[in-house]
């Protein structure tokens, strides 16, 4: 295993693509796939109404459950404020873009209220997204770093689990309690929350094999096994 010099940062050849993937997932779900309220039917059940996002927001968590275990709570911290940092832009720039006067001809007279029933409301779904991604992502990291030095690193299944449940269970209290309280019935907001969350969580027991997949791969090309044992937790802070 490669050991840095004194004051030295080491180099990994994937923690920037991994980020990266991270950052574009959490933009998208949030921005495309928020907002939506979709049914579906599963045979041999009854027919459930879910956000849409929900079938892809799940990954950003698979991916800071491999940045925590790999690399460590502190890169994954790096991470996640990067990831509030888009998320602020993209809010901000939405709300530009929606408040920019719309030109004088036909296409804009249409195309400026499709504008505002799409991003109209992005306001409080990135407060919501933003808060409860702060909250739940943080929750998360360190959770399951606490517990690979519990465990000293073994059952990396259950930490992933137990990590994901209570980081999905504050993001989607907060998320789903900002950004729809008042727009959505209140019954389906209860309902589409809880459905959601358990469906996040099933979703990362069923990549188990792929979490460890990646993991273990990580781990060989990158010659790294953080582990958390006197690191800071100061969510705040943004050093490695």
């Amino acid at each position: 295993m490669t050991v840095p010099t004194v004051g030295q940062e080491r180099h990994y050849r994937y923690y920037d693509l991994i980020m990266a993937a991270f950052i574009c997932i959490l933009l998208c779900t949030n921005l495309i796939g928020a907002a939506k309220q979709t049914t579906l039917s599963v045979p041999g059940f009854s027919t459930f109404t879910v956000g849409a996002g929900v079938l892809f927001f799940p990954i950003s968590y698979f991916f800071g459950d491999v940045l925590t275990e790999v690399y460590g709570y502190a890169r994954d911290r790096r991470v996640v404020w990067a990831g509030f940092t888009a998320l602020a832009f993209a809010a901000l720039m939405a709300w530009v873009i929606v408040s920019l006067p719309p030109a004088h001809n036909a296409f804009m007279a249409t195309f400026q209220g499709q504008l505002e029933g799409v991003f109209g409301n992005t306001w409080r779904i990135a407060a919501g997204s933003m808060l409860a991604y702060w909250c739940g992502s943080f929750s998360n990291s360190y959770v399951l770093a606490r517990l690979k030095v519990k465990t000293r690193g073994r059952w990396l299944w259950m930490r992933a689990i137990v990590s994901t449940a209570v980081g999905e269970g504050l993001d989607s209290l907060l998320f789903y309690g900002i950004a729809f309280y008042g727009i959505w019935e209140t019954r389906d907001l209860i309902e589409v929350a809880i459905l959601e969350y358990g469906i996040k969580v099933l979703w990362e027991a069923l990549a188990t094999p792929l979490t460890y997949a990646l993991v273990n791969f990580l781990k060989r090309v990158e010659q790294e096994d953080f582990y958390d044992d006197h690191t800071h937790f100061n969510p705040f802070s943004i050093e490695p």
